[in-house]
């Protein structure tokens, strides 16, 4: 199972087919495998990698960094469980070192972003600090390289 998974993190898209061709196995098998890994939880979805600066879109990335005071009874697990419902956050992080959690939000603009932390974060009662950081550019995400090899694209200043 665990090379059925690697290839399916290479590339969502392999066909049954070839992912039974790859693993030297039955069709039959590889769906089998696929719905059981589907059903337990360990595939979680299938998602594209998009390039967003090759769009037409308005798009905003930034990682936070949140020290937070965890719950009594349950560790950090509530407050991530709220913070990971809000449809900006991408992503949410446990960390060890200099702070707590990690996310990753998106919005159409720098102010999504600021209002996000100003009047969805800060005012939670276990957020101590935030520390956000702009994404400026993506070179790599999730395996994919975003930029052609080579490829200088900064513009000559005279």
């Amino acid at each position: 199972m665990l090379d059925l998974l690697k290839l399916l993190e290479e590339n969502a898209r392999y066909t049954v087919p070839e992912l039974a061709a790859m693993l030297g196995t039955s069709e039959s098998e590889v769906k089998a495998a696929l719905a059981a890994c589907e059903k337990s939880g360990v595939i979680r979805g299938y998602k594209a990698i998009i390039d967003w600066d090759r769009t037409e879109r308005d798009y905003v990335s930034a990682r936070i960094e949140l020290k937070v005071t965890p719950k009594r009874d349950r560790g950090f697990e509530e407050l991530a469980e709220q913070i990971a419902r809000f449809p900006e956050v991408q992503s949410v992080y446990l960390m060890s070192g200099g702070y707590d959690l990690a996310l990753t939000i998106v919005g159409e603009n720098f102010k999504d972003i600021a209002s996000f932390v100003a009047y969805r974060l800060a005012p939670m009662d276990s957020v101590l600090s935030t520390a956000t950081h702009f994404v400026l550019r993506r070179y790599k995400d999730r395996g994919a390289m975003l930029v052609e090899p080579g490829r200088d694209e900064r513009s000559v200043m005279l």
